[in-house]
């Protein structure tokens, strides 16, 4: 009985950290946040990547302005690449209309995910813009 105490006890803490730590993501990086929850609301992914590379880009340090997705899902079965992007795009429309400046997509089925050995390229370093 007791043991079974403590491990309540300890799976109540670790649910309760998970959570903290959760919501303090949330209002912490709340671009890269309602970007998760969005593309996990509309596509059902398999696998969900949300990185943030603001910080290989001349903005200031904290900034969520480009971002790299990675989505894989049932829901690209048949569909081409195009449709995929722009599948993404759609659940992403008001942060693209607002503070995401960049945008870059990976969207793959789970046996192209599979087949290519769930890898995901670095990207490429900044160009720097016009320089206009």
């Amino acid at each position: 009985m007791l043991k079974g105490i403590r491990r309540l006890s300890q799976n109540y803490k670790l649910n309760f950290c998970h959570m903290s730590q959760m919501a303090d993501s949330a209002v912490q990086k709340p671009v890269e946040s309602s970007i998760t929850k969005k593309l996990t609301e509309g596509l059902k992914p398999q696998h969900l990547e949300v990185i943030n590379e603001s910080f290989m880009h001349n903005v200031p340090k904290g900034s969520e302005s480009h971002f790299k997705v990675v989505v894989i899902s049932d829901m690209f079965e048949g569909q081409p690449l195009i449709k995929r992007h722009r599948m993404i795009n759609e659940n992403l429309a008001d942060e693209l209309q607002g503070s995401v400046h960049a945008l870059s997509i990976i969207a793959k089925t789970p046996k192209q995910w599979e087949d290519s050995g769930q890898n995901v390229g670095k990207s490429p370093p900044c160009q720097g813009g016009s320089g206009l």
